[in-house]
């Protein structure tokens, strides 16, 4: 008899030690060794970058860092994870992510699905294009040339319902391979937001090549994705974007990660998804 009740004793402790384990490896908290999951784009330079030795930058991957940061983690406590375009709704509403810092628009269609936090970063789409290219000079020429965008962006769908409905359009993976695409004259023209082109344009190995057109053919306001109805969440995020601007962070990840390009941005918007 006495055997058992130790052995429920054991088992007792046994059970409170693992579920104090499991509470402590949740990314709901922020202290104590916690991690916590972020979405942001791989191939995004100047934006979102996963480069060659492992490492991570772009304005995303320091406005991510920045609110995690005030939501009570360090840089070694976020594990980052690659959300592509088609793929950021799905992610967030698995649970993949606490939440998604990536070049992601505000829209209605996406406000069905997940909430945001922002806007952070106002964005219009733009086309990038071979240096020597003359013939584009307007969003109508389009229509007769080879167009390269990324499944599931906003930008396709804009080609697509408005801005060039009779252009080749090509959607691929990701955004690097409309860029090779570019250069190797496979297609005519790359069109995205002209923060992630501005990236693009200003890497060592790309300038000289390629040039922004300088077309505003939309205003694409940048958010932080997060789960439908965490109200919470959200609330601590707009504060921390809210620091962010105010103490001079905001500037400096503007100036350091779009600086190189010449990239004339816009100032920071205000906070409108509060509700």
């Amino acid at each position: 008899m006495k055997l058992l009740k130790v052995s429920a004793a054991v088992a007792s402790v046994l059970t409170l030690s693992l579920a104090a384990t499991a509470c402590g490896k949740s990314d709901d908290g922020g202290s104590g060794g916690d991690k916590i999951t972020i979405g942001i784009k791989f191939d995004q330079p100047g934006v979102g970058l996963k480069t060659q030795d492992g490492k991570y930058t772009g304005f995303d991957v320091d406005v991510a860092t920045y609110v995690a940061k005030e939501l009570g983690y360090e840089a070694g406590d976020i594990v980052w994870k690659q959300t592509p375009s088609a793929a950021r709704e799905t992610m967030i509403a698995d649970g993949d992510v606490k939440f998604i810092a990536a070049s992601y628009s505000i829209n209605d269609k996406r406000k069905a699905k997940v909430d945001f936090a922002g806007p952070y970063f106002l964005a219009h789409q733009d086309l990038l294009l071979r240096a020597d290219e003359t013939s584009i000079t307007k969003a109508g020429d389009l229509n007769s040339k080879k167009l390269c965008s990324v499944t599931g962006s906003t930008s396709a769908q804009n080609i697509k319902d408005e801005l060039a409905p009779k252009a080749d359009l090509q959607e691929l993976g990701g955004y690097s391979e409309c860029l090779n695409g570019l250069e190797n004259k496979a297609v005519d023209a790359l069109t995205t937001d002209d923060s992630i082109l501005a990236g693009y344009a200003s890497q060592k190995e790309h300038q000289g090549k390629f040039k922004l057109a300088g077309l505003k053919l939309s205003d694409e306001n940048y958010g932080i994705g997060l789960k439908k109805g965490d109200k919470e969440l959200r609330d601590k995020i707009n504060k921390a974007l809210e620091k962010m601007k105010s103490d001079g962070s905001w500037e400096k990840f503007v100036k350091a990660n779009f600086g190189p390009a010449n990239y004339k941005y816009e100032p920071a918007p205000a906070i409108t998804e509060t509700s």
